[in-house]
């Protein structure tokens, strides 16, 4: 009876999560105009603001604006309150958008932590803004990068009235959802946790990993960097780690299948992200479990696998947590997809979950893919870009759905504006999440 009720909890919180995009609009203030990041020139003129939910967001308008709009969503996600820093960053990150001819639009969202249908909500606030304050673009592209990648893929499916956006385009993307993407930092967790017994160490309160932190932890991160320098050497050159810590960081970058200039990064977030998810998203409950995930890749791997942590995913929280982080797929208008095989945060493999996602909602032929062969996450190239984009505006505007191959070839071209690499791979198909990811049961 009890797992009854918890399972109609989660389901009329997912209707609740659903339904919130169609509060009444708020009347918006008109944007300023303010000082654009360095390093855009001189003929962009940039504009921002805070909206009525507390979301700081920026315009940058090109002085010969082509008449489309780009919203972007940004990675992350960030903890803590907004800022108008991370928008500006973002711009600087991106100018490649309006110095091609696109207005661009990015807000900071109005809340810190892994909250993505209020970050979708918050992107489509900002799309009213500038058609109310600006213009009325001809074209509309709604643009994630990252963790925004969800982002935008719920936003997509959430706002159809109207047809708000007419293409989306996800880049390095987050899009196996928040209940399936995340599984390989428990593992990460429990790994480490086997291997150095200090996070937690023996003498503080022990908490279940995949809370990342109880709620009020002090841990910072400068502390935790200190507890995997002790344990693997990391922030030391590899002549000057002990052998212990050289094997130790060996098996994780093994059997994790991360490279070692990541880990770091990937425990951070397995920490204080899953610190969020637990005390904010889930009213405490477990979305990430391991029971039947077999690890593979260290000198013992059945001594790991018996000592290893394990934990249980609860039902009515991975429910709630899919309500608002997973993606349907369920999106009217074209989408594109563009990764690097050799990312280090952001798994190719997901765009595997990605492609079923779209097809299971019945959406496969309004999805192209492609990838390159970059090792980097957060910028792969400005003629990449630039293809993706005029690849999109010809599917939507021309009705020619873009091949990887011409993709490809619209990256040469675009060098001769943008000189900047073109490493794409027109036949390259991602293996499935299990490949990388070890399978185990789900509720």
């Amino acid at each position: 009876m009890l797992m009854i009720q918890r399972l109609a909890l989660a389901l009329i919180l997912a209707l609740l999560a659903a339904c919130a995009h169609q509060t009444p609009p708020v009347a918006e203030t008109a944007p300023q105009p303010r000082a654009c990041p360095a390093g855009l020139g001189a003929e962009i003129r940039c504009l921002g603001g805070q909206d009525s939910a507390g979301a700081f967001y920026l315009i940058a308008m090109p002085g010969d604006w082509n008449g489309r709009l780009l919203l972007h969503a940004h990675g992350g996600p960030f903890l803590g309150a907004p800022t108008m820093k991370r928008v500006e960053e973002d711009l600087q990150r991106w100018s490649i958008m309006p110095r091609a001819g696109y207005a661009w639009a990015a807000s900071s969202f109005r809340q810190g932590g892994v909250a993505v249908t209020a970050a979708a909500e918050d992107t489509e606030r900002l799309r009213g803004i500038f058609v109310r304050h600006m213009a009325k673009p001809k074209l509309t592209i709604l643009h994630g990068q990252s963790w925004g990648a969800g982002v935008a893929a719920r936003g997509a499916e959430l706002f159809t009235a109207g047809k708000p956006y007419d293409a989306v385009l996800l880049t390095n993307g987050l899009l196996a959802g928040g209940t399936r993407s995340y599984d390989f930092r428990l593992d990460l967790r429990v790994v480490y946790q086997y291997l150095c017994n200090n996070h937690p160490r023996p003498d503080e309160p022990q908490y279940p990993l995949w809370m990342g932190l109880p709620a009020g932890a002090s841990l910072t991160t400068a502390e935790l960097a200190q507890r995997t320098r002790d344990c693997l050497g990391l922030g030391r050159p590899a002549a000057e780690r002990s052998a212990e810590q050289a094997h130790r960081l060996k098996t994780i970058v093994d059997v994790i299948r991360i490279p070692e200039r990541s880990v770091q990064s990937h425990l951070n977030w397995a920490t204080f992200h899953f610190q969020d998810i637990a005390t904010k998203r889930t009213g405490g409950g477990n979305v990430f479990g391991n029971i039947g995930a077999v690890y593979r890749g260290s000198s013992d791997d059945q001594a790991l696998n018996a000592g290893v942590l394990r934990y249980a995913a609860d039902p009515a929280a991975v429910a709630r947590f899919g309500a608002d982080a997973d993606p349907r797929g369920r999106i009217p208008v074209p989408v594109l997809t563009l990764h690097g095989i050799n990312d280090p945060t952001v798994f190719v493999e997901l765009e595997s979950v990605w492609a079923d996602t779209m097809a299971s909602a019945g959406r496969a032929d309004g999805l192209v893919q492609t990838f390159t062969a970059d090792s980097d996450h957060s910028y792969l190239s400005d003629a990449s870009y630039v293809a993706a984009l005029d690849a999109l505006q010809a599917w939507v505007e021309q009705g020619r759905k873009p091949m990887p191959a011409a993709v490809a070839e619209a990256c040469r071209l675009a060098q001769a504006r943008f000189p900047s690499s073109c490493r794409f791979q027109p036949d390259y198909r991602p293996a499935a999440l299990e490949s990388r990811v070890p399978a185990r049961r789900r509720p």
